[in-house]
């Protein structure tokens, strides 16, 4: 627990100098692969998904959930705060590189770019997963149909008398509202930030908000009474799953470590990782039962 309250005493730290000085990390335990996941459910079940394959290789491991967004836990993991991290392919490169002329599309070529730009900030990124997760626009089935809208381009014509929900940080990303945007065109008539998924998905049922982002492996998408919109000008990037490492605690650790993490990836797939969005949401199981319930059904 108290390496616990040092480390995110240190990302507050960090946060707070964000753009101003490089942070100090507290001294390090070398003795301890320290694993940080983003502030949102699904990430931490990533996180625990990881971790436990290094558990299982005989790593010692700490887990710290809840970090904050990629503004803060993307330094934190490049000046040597946190160790690993489990980012989204796309997103990263974007994150990495925001001026990048023009990114590549197909994942191998994304994941060169990413791993020669993290490369030269001493992180190592691992070979990507099958798995995939985007950022998805959803409406209800109701609206939807007294619309006839299938496609974000269906939006259009009425956004601007629509509220739209969704994560604190979504104005600002290149791939929700930033990008519906200047891709589409998509000016709503109001922003409603939202705490949670769950939120999301009741504010969307009450009619609080009438277009909401959930992920595309949100388990409430097989379930609720929702319309995933079709991404039709092609906003969304490719988002395999990609764990990334420090490039010295690969180094210290070796083999054991770059093998945990790749059979990880090797084996996780897109419909594995609905699946473990459904034992946390659905069924109450912490990231952590749902990631070794994962390993135990190899």
């Amino acid at each position: 627990m108290r390496a616990g309250r040092a480390l995110a005493a240190a990302l507050l730290a960090l946060a707070a100098v964000l753009g101003c000085t490089r942070a100090e990390p507290p001294p390090e335990d070398p003795e301890v692969i320290r694993f940080a996941s983003y502030d949102f459910p699904e990430n931490q079940i990533l996180v625990e998904v990881y971790a436990e394959a290094a558990r299982r290789r005989g790593l010692p491991v700490s887990v710290q959930h809840g970090i904050g967004t990629r503004e803060v836990v993307s330094p934190a993991l490049q000046q040597g705060v946190v160790d690993v991290v489990v980012d989204y392919l796309g997103t990263a490169l974007s994150f990495a590189r925001p001026r990048f002329p023009r990114p590549p599309e197909e994942p191998g070529q994304m994941h060169a770019v990413l791993s020669r730009t993290m490369g030269g900030r001493g992180v190592d990124v691992l070979t990507p997963a099958a798995a995939e997760d985007q950022n998805g626009f959803v409406v209800t089935a109701g609206f939807a149909a007294e619309h006839g809208v299938s496609r974000l381009s269906d939006l259009v014509p009425l956004a601007g008398a629509l509220t739209f929900g969704g994560p604190p940080e979504c104005p600002d990303r290149p791939f929700c509202l930033l990008g519906l945007e200047q891709v589409y065109g998509l000016r709503f008539g109001a922003v409603t930030s939202m705490p949670s998924r769950a939120a999301t998905l009741e504010a969307l049922l009450s009619g609080q908000v009438q277009v909401g982002m959930l992920e595309t492996t949100d388990a409430r998408l097989a379930t609720a009474p929702l319309v995933l919109l079709v991404d039709d000008r092609g906003l969304q990037p490719r988002e395999n799953v990609v764990p990334m490492v420090r490039a010295e605690v690969l180094d210290r650790w070796g083999a054991p470590l770059r093998e945990a993490l790749d059979d990880a990836s090797a084996r996780l797939t897109t419909e594995d990782l609905v699946g473990l969005n459904r034992a946390v949401e659905f069924d109450g199981r912490t990231p952590a039962e749902a990631a070794q319930a994962w390993w135990d059904a190899e």
